[in-house]
């Protein structure tokens, strides 16, 4: 009688990791009225986080006024554990809140302003792109969705997650 392995292959051994953290990450969810009003755009659960320059541009989403969103619209966050114009979040932080990053120059779009736009390099050695020195974030539960900001006030991570203005400043809960 052969003996059959039973370890999971590699893509199974990480599917069911990431899919309880995405599930846990999803319970954590957001509050406020940001989101009621939002409109899909796409089926992906998580946003292409790279676009050769990507982007950057503002909309108007929710009570909160206009803040920076991806060329898609979808909103994008500061966390303000990032010092330097450096990223503070890696590993698990990273899988709920995954940056923005660039393989090019990224563009300014409507309202946003390009001498504030630039790059950081992560860790791992991609291009994260930044908005007035802060590192630019997706929130995973926003579910690629145009005009969702679930992750607006959350603190995830030791600290703060917020939307942010074409000044590249942080937005407070009921606008900049």
């Amino acid at each position: 009688m052969s003996r059959t392995s039973l370890r999971p292959s590699g893509a199974a051994r990480l599917a069911v990791p990431l899919a309880a953290l995405l599930v846990a990450a999803a319970a954590c969810g957001g509050s406020g009225g940001a989101h009621r009003h939002a409109v899909p755009v796409a089926a992906s659960s998580a946003p292409n986080t790279s676009d050769e320059g990507g982007t950057i541009a503002t909309a108007k989403v929710g009570n909160l006024g206009k803040v920076l969103v991806d060329g898609e619209g979808r909103t994008v966050y500061l966390f303000e554990k990032d010092q330097g114009g450096k990223s503070s979040c890696t590993g698990a932080c990273a899988a709920v809140w995954p940056p923005v990053t660039s393989t090019g120059t990224p563009h300014a779009g409507s309202d946003a302003k390009t001498s504030k736009l630039g790059t950081t390099t992560r860790s791992d050695g991609k291009k994260q792109v930044t908005y007035g020195g802060h590192p630019l974030y997706y929130y995973t539960p926003d579910n690629a969705v145009k005009g969702s900001a679930k992750g607006q006030g959350l603190n995830q991570f030791g600290a703060g997650w917020f939307v942010v203005s074409s000044a590249g400043t942080k937005v407070g809960k009921g606008g900049s």
